[in-house]
């Protein structure tokens, strides 16, 4: 194991299982042997207000707040939250993104202009995007509570440990609480990984062809 240290950002709006997301992922750490820190901001997360959880693994790690501009890893579970979120990735990084919309409070109230094009928002400030419509694939599986799930079998292949460790921490939460539900789990983050894997294509594509 080496001194490296993967910084990891959640955002999502309340509801969508983004702090699920991170104990997960933070469990999954842990069981690797990393030194494993997170903290969570969610206020009005019950109201559909804005989550962001920062997950930071490695050898060693002191503090559990990611700083702007040294996130390895954006994982948005709604698209504009993304694109607000985008500042947080170091160059090189990577944001994982559902395109759902979900406009938040802080929209509706005018506090923040949702944008007409987050991706491309993105895209044109140098951040290559990796889009996932975790909403579609968790109805075609019949339960859009998948939707952290599919946004961890997204990650899974981004990780510095394998992505069968990620799996068992879902299943096994399953296993013991929800047998009936293991199995579309198992599919969930499977069609996550195959999502990410062909919007990983096209974010090559686009850098071939730039």
């Amino acid at each position: 194991m080496n001194d490296v240290i993967t910084n990891i950002l959640i955002c999502g709006i309340g509801g969508q299982g983004v702090m699920t997301a991170a104990e997960i992922l933070a469990q999954a750490a842990m069981a690797q042997g990393f030194d494993c820190k997170k903290s969570e901001i969610a206020g009005m997360a019950q109201r559909g207000g804005v989550v962001t959880s920062h997950v930071r693994f490695g050898r060693k790690v002191w503090s559990p707040v990611i700083t702007p501009g040294t996130a390895d890893l954006l994982v948005a579970f709604e698209v504009a939250e993304g694109s607000r979120w985008a500042d947080h990735l170091r160059p090189g990084g990577t944001a994982m993104v559902n395109t759902i919309r979900l406009a938040p409070p802080i929209v509706s109230s005018g506090l923040y202009k949702y944008p007409a094009d987050p991706v491309a928002q993105m895209r044109a400030a140098g951040v290559p995007v990796i889009e996932v419509d975790a909403g579609t694939i968790a109805r075609d599986l019949g339960n859009l509570r998948l939707v952290n799930t599919i946004m961890l079998g997204a990650i899974a292949d981004h990780l510095p440990f394998p992505a069968t460790e990620l799996e068992e921490q879902i299943v096994g939460r399953f296993r013991e609480r929800k047998p009936a539900m293991v199995e579309v789990n198992q599919r969930a983050f499977e069609a996550g990984r195959q999502a990410s894997q062909r919007g990983n294509a096209d974010v090559t594509a686009r850098a071939v062809n730039c």
